[in-house]
């Protein structure tokens, strides 16, 4: 009845359960695929964010002489002699003004004033912009590299125009930007 064999007796089923330990690992996973998914999407978001400031920083005003740059001076209020007065104050900074009148392009001019300019002119504009920060710039169809200050109703002659501090302020703010990219 009972012979002896060579091979080691067999063991009788302990009764543990398989399943906690894989859901231990489950979970285990999960968490580990949670921890990376952050990690890849906190990087995503940081490359967006550097790409965003370097675009940013791409579009910044070139660095150039105030005595270069060609500008007009135009009224859009009913202020006589507004556009005078600030190209008074654009000249104080070293700028040339071509021409001072009034603006017939029968656009509305809100705010400050506008920065008009051709395609030509954009990094010219850009420059003016640091020197009139409220003034918003609008590109139109002209050919040339003509850039054209419009005066609106809400321009003050002692507090609308940055002082050459100020735009070299922004100017090298944008290019530490620009440095970083």
């Amino acid at each position: 009845m009972g012979e002896r064999t060579d091979r080691p007796p067999v063991r009788a089923r302990s009764g543990r359960r398989p399943l906690p330990p894989i859901i231990f690992l489950l979970v285990l996973a999960i968490a580990a695929l949670g921890v990376w998914w952050n990690v890849f999407r906190a990087d995503s978001e940081h490359q967006a964010d550097v790409k965003a400031a370097c675009s940013t920083a791409s579009a910044a005003a070139p660095s150039l002489d105030p005595t270069t740059v060609h500008l007009r001076v135009r009224n859009a209020t009913d202020t006589q002699g507004l556009a005078s007065q600030a190209a008074q104050a654009l000249q104080a900074l070293g700028f040339v003004v071509d021409q001072t009148d009034n603006d017939d392009s029968g656009r509305e001019v809100k705010g400050v004033g506008e920065i008009r300019f051709g395609p030509r002119g954009a990094d010219t504009a850009r420059f003016v912009g640091l020197y009139i920060p409220k003034a918003t710039l609008y590109q139109d169809t002209r050919a040339t590299a003509v850039v054209d200050v419009v005066i609106g109703p809400d321009f003050d002659p002692t507090n609308s125009v940055a002082t050459a501090e100020d735009a070299a302020g922004a100017l090298a703010a944008g290019a530490s930007a620009a440095a970083a990219c």
